[in-house]
């Protein structure tokens, strides 16, 4: 069966994009058909970790929304751009990217007029059939809204993402209520951006007993992260980095 993966934070800046798409590689290097969703509408960029240009998206996320094509048509291949070559005609690995819009006007849409959201769960479940996806990584928008309700709603796994910030751990306290309401059949967290000083395994603890949620890994702060300044996929450039390491044993969660 099919698996979807949501990835949250409650406030923007934890560096989730980052770890979704990076998550979706190293789960696509496992063997796997693996499709990452952008639905955060009102401030798309995961495509731009895969160097996705605005002309190489002529459809996306928004059109499909809006009654313009099918689910499908929106989904783009990148599994060469992500993993390097493979036969083109292979069944797997696949990595397939489903974008939302970057142009001002269709945001300034979305944000004026808004959309169906029952129709996103359409899309998200003919995504699964359509492109017989084993895992299907939805990065949600920050906050709570009803596009993130959804998202944890359909979601067989929710992975918190959170910085050692009081601001941080006040919010993500609401998105673990809220998922727990929501009857999530799995939840851990990641804590991300973890500065040097911080004892993590001291951190790991204090993290699990204020939600009472596993700890899948503490991420360390990473300057080479930060050069990369979200132009590439961080585990293909630095392959045995630990921070590498340490998404590599999420990844094994996931796919167990």
């Amino acid at each position: 069966m099919p698996k979807i993966i949501s990835t949250h934070s409650f406030r923007g800046g934890t560096g989730k994009s980052n770890t979704t798409a990076n998550l979706a590689v190293l789960t696509a290097r496992q063997g796997f058909r693996v499709g990452m969703v952008d639905t955060d509408i009102q401030s798309p960029g995961i495509h731009v970790l895969f160097r996705m240009s605005e002309e190489q998206m002529p459809k996306s996320l928004n059109d499909y929304l809006w009654g313009k094509c099918r689910i499908e048509e929106t989904a783009y291949d990148v599994t060469e751009r992500a993993i390097g070559n493979v036969l083109e005609d292979a069944e797997r690995p696949r990595l397939f990217l489903i974008p939302s819009s970057l142009k001002t006007g269709e945001i300034a849409r979305i944000l004026r007029e808004g959309y169906d959201v029952s129709r996103l769960n359409d899309g998200i479940q003919d995504l699964l059939k359509r492109l017989r996806l084993d895992f299907l990584f939805i990065d949600t928008h920050p906050g709570v809204n009803e596009e993130t309700l959804l998202s944890i709603a359909v979601s067989d796994m929710l992975v918190l993402i959170v910085r050692p910030d009081q601001q941080d751990f006040q919010g993500t306290a609401v998105a673990v209520e809220l998922a727990r309401k929501l009857e999530v059949p799995e939840m851990f967290i990641i804590v991300n951006k973890v500065p040097s000083g911080m004892d993590p395994d001291a951190l790991k603890q204090r993290v699990e007993a204020m939600y009472s949620a596993d700890v899948a890994a503490v991420l360390p702060l990473s300057l080479e992260m930060a050069h990369t300044a979200s132009g590439e996929i961080f585990a293909n450039r630095y392959p045995t980095h630990p921070l590498t390491r340490a998404l590599e044993t999420v990844v094994q969660r996931i796919v167990r």
